[in-house]
């Protein structure tokens, strides 16, 4: 277990409470019209409800995590993009966690090594916009921000923010993650079931690989149960949730104190990220973060320079310590090779153990096709030239991070799923950016575990 973090001040909203979870049914919220002290009702309100998640969790998952950075584990960290305010549906979420399952467990089996895996679930409900405005039909409109800040319709008033958002979203993490949890513990994620994972999947080369690699782990299961050993691990699957930290009148009423050590949490996931537009050393998301235990992620674009890697370790992990700190880079196929190995030795250089996990899918995008389009050969392209990077300094390559589908979504055409650019209007499931589908996703894990090998 790793020492807690160093005293903090309050921050504001923190209230003291046990590390129990949230309700195992969702919290019913009654709608209420927007007045002038809405926002401070709402975050008070917030700040009487349950945590979603509890600090030992939280700190389980840091102690994992510092596994990854010690060069011993590896992060599988995906999920869908921003969630609308009702929530994703229940087949939406099975169906993404049996895709992260089956990733997992090809990636483990395939390469040798504990996979941790982590869901972009359950609190995705802020985005930040590239652009303030859109323009539909000739009329400008505020663009869609996530289901807690407004709906997705093209209406003023459905896209005027609205704090009861901040509600609705608790309540539909909270129905998230008790289907999680129902998932993850109850029976569907013993690896028992590892083909029914892949029930209804799309035939495709990487579907059909998939399922020789089961027939082989059954085949070693029956093998651990006839020499008299049947661990009872495999019955179910450790799982973790996580959401980029976007909105302080969300994070900050779900604040709390750990009663075992004083240290506050960010109780509305296990790990909370910083996204690329929102990484400002001085702004208020980097001052949040260095204000909570939970382990935190920075994303890092192409223009990274290697003094801001330093200015992160000296606000988010001042004590150096793996597991505290995780950096997601998403530089582009094009330019991984070039951008990566600076940031990389600067961090090493500081005597940092952090995690390098690579996120493949938000570079290079196609103009001009669809939001945030992309090739998968460039997605391929990404990881391998994240792992030459790794290979070549003779540091640990500790994750992927990636958006997914649960059906054959065709937002990234290429690969062994026939997906093409002609057929991209035909399925788009994301509110804004896209994933990869099923077929794809499984592909880019039996890649990932090869890279791995090598």
């Amino acid at each position: 277990m790793h020492a807690p973090a160093a005293p903090a001040p309050e921050p504001s909203g923190t209230a003291r409470a046990d590390s129990r979870p949230g309700p195992r049914t969702p919290a019913t919220v009654a709608a209420q019209r927007p007045g002038p002290d809405e926002p401070a009702r709402v975050r008070g309100e917030l700040a009487l409800l349950p945590p979603l998640v509890a600090a030992t969790e939280c700190d389980r998952l840091r102690d994992r995590l510092a596994a990854v950075a010690r060069g011993e584990a590896f992060l599988l960290h995906g999920g869908g993009c921003a969630e609308t305010s009702a929530g994703p549906t229940a087949d939406a979420v099975v169906g993404r966690l049996a895709t992260l399952l089956q990733m997992a467990v090809t990636l483990s089996y395939g390469a040798g090594v504990p996979v941790i895996k982590a869901g972009r679930m359950s609190g995705r409900y802020a985005e930040p916009p590239s652009q303030p405005e859109e323009t539909r039909d000739g009329a400008t409109l505020p663009v869609y921000r996530g289901g807690a800040a407004g709906g997705t319709e093209p209406t003023v008033g459905a896209r005027r923010p609205d704090a009861a958002g901040l509600l609705r979203a608790y309540t539909a993490s909270a129905g998230v993650l008790n289907l999680i949890r129902s998932y993850v513990t109850g029976g569907p994620a013993d690896l028992h079931e590892v083909h029914n994972w892949s029930r209804g999947f799309i035939e495709s080369p990487a579907g059909r690989r998939y399922e020789r690699l089961a027939d082989e782990i059954l085949r070693a299961l029956r093998f651990i149960r006839a020499s008299g050993a049947a661990p009872a691990e495999l019955r179910t699957a450790e799982f973790f949730v996580s959401h980029e930290g976007l909105l302080p009148d969300f994070e900050e009423p779900l604040t709390r104190r750990d009663e075992r050590t004083g240290a506050p949490h960010a109780t509305s996931g296990h790990l909370l990220w910083i996204g690329e537009r929102a990484r400002a050393l001085d702004g208020a998301h980097v001052t949040y973060a260095a204000r909570i235990a939970n382990p935190v992620a920075v994303e890092l674009g192409p223009d990274t320079r290697p003094d801001e890697v330093l200015g992160y370790l000296d606000r988010l992990d001042p004590r150096r310590e793996p597991g505290r700190l995780t950096f997601v880079v998403r530089a582009g196929a094009d330019r991984v090779r070039d951008v990566l190995p600076p940031l990389v030795q600067r961090a090493r250089a500081e005597g940092a153990r952090v995690g390098w996990v690579c996120d493949p899918v938000h570079g290079d995008t196609l103009a001009g096709i669809g939001p945030g389009t992309r090739r998968f050969d460039d997605v391929l392209a990404e990881a391998h030239g994240f792992f030459d990077v790794h290979r070549a300094l003779g540091t640990h390559a500790g994750g992927l991070h990636i958006e997914l589908s649960r059906d054959d979504v065709t937002e990234r055409p290429g690969g062994g799923s026939g997906t093409g650019e002609q057929h991209l209007p035909r399925r788009n499931e994301a509110a804004r950016a896209p994933g990869l589908n099923r077929a794809q996703s499984l592909e880019l894990a039996f890649a990932v575990a090869e890279m791995m090998r090598n």
